[in-house]
């Protein structure tokens, strides 16, 4: 039976993480306008990280922040994926797009779950059922809807347009494989997983922009430019940052990764919302991608309880009367992948 108390604590806390989430889209189109998003990416983790730091010290304490006989390097490598790789492609590919960069960003992560599957297939060799494959196909034709606005011939016509949409896709990739990198750290809490490797993440991305400024990449920061930037910075490193992950991984704690999924609809609703309060309106073919990848995620969904609904009265049926369920058992591969 669902306890309704913890059932609602959690709705409000993933609302809370995705819509800050969806927010953080459109203030960053202010953000880019004075500041590269390499730099603004380790400004707002160097805060971020310290926050999670000083939380996962007083919540678990010295153990906490021991890391001796830990995989520090798979850590490192998952952390990088996470904090560098998304950070700065999500920002990178927005930038490069303009006007409609935020829309076309958001979207990019509602396919998140959907490319959990393919990566849980890569790395764990756990075959999706067919049904949620066709809801992939779904999902990226919604996608190809919103980057197109629905003109198809325009991704082959115009193909310079199609390279930053390449980089969001790809940079949704690398979240997602950060986010599959927690099972590889099983006795780690999840505030210990996120805090470490932002972390190890930061290092990375730190060393990236050294190289980058150094080599004249991009401009280096004015301070003017910097504290042009403080409410948006504000908001990143503390609101989506901190508060936003805490939200997701607690909230999902509560619902479970089926249930929790659904609310990365939230993200791109959210963006949509603000741009178009600002001016930037979805063209209609954006709406109805945008509309196709969340009827994606919500059928998914439903087809997965349908699996595992199937596969409980399977093995209820398989067993002898009397008999006591074994703990260890493995759910269907399809439920396994459905975060």
């Amino acid at each position: 039976m669902i306890d309704q108390k913890n059932y609602l604590r959690g709705v409000l806390l993933c609302l809370v993480a995705t819509v800050s989430w969806g927010a953080m889209f459109p203030l960053m189109d202010v953000t880019l306008r004075h500041i590269d998003p390499f730099t603004f990416t380790c400004m707002r983790y160097a805060i971020a990280g310290a926050m999670f730091l000083v939380f996962l010290r007083i919540r678990e304490g010295s153990a906490g922040l021991r890391l001796k006989g830990e995989r520090v390097g798979l850590a490192w490598l998952f952390g990088t994926a996470g904090f560098a790789g998304f950070q700065f492609l999500v920002f990178f590919g927005q930038d490069l797009i303009g006007e409609r960069g935020a829309l076309n960003a958001s979207i990019m992560m509602a396919t998140m779950p959907m490319m959990g599957f393919l990566v849980n297939w890569v790395l764990r060799k756990v075959v999706p059922p067919r049904g949620a494959l066709a809801f992939i196909g779904m999902s990226f034709v919604g996608v190809i809807l919103v980057v197109s606005e629905g003109d198809l011939g325009s991704l082959f016509a115009h193909p310079s347009d199609f390279g930053p949409d390449a980089l969001l896709l790809f940079a949704a990739l690398c979240w997602v494989i950060y986010t599959a990198g927690a099972s590889y750290f099983p006795t780690w809490s999840p505030i210990k997983y996120t805090a470490i490797t932002t972390v190890l993440g930061l290092g990375s991305a730190t060393v990236i922009t050294a190289v980058i400024l150094a080599t004249g990449g991009v401009p280096v920061p004015t301070v003017d430019a910097v504290g042009t930037i403080l409410p948006e910075l504000a908001y990143m490193s503390v609101v989506a940052g901190f508060v936003g992950v805490l939200g997701w991984n607690f909230g999902n704690k509560y619902l479970g990764p089926l249930n929790g999924v659904l609310f990365m609809d939230v993200v791109p609703v959210t963006a949509f919302v603000i741009s178009a309060l600002t001016g930037a309106v979805p063209a209609g073919m954006q709406v109805v991608g945008a509309s196709l990848t969340a009827l994606a995620l919500v059928f998914n969904n439903l087809y997965l309880r349908r699996v595992a609904k199937r596969a409980a009265v399977t093995q209820a049926a398989a067993k002898p009367a009397g008999s006591v369920p074994d703990a260890g058992e493995k759910k269907p591969a399809g439920v396994a992948a459905g975060r």
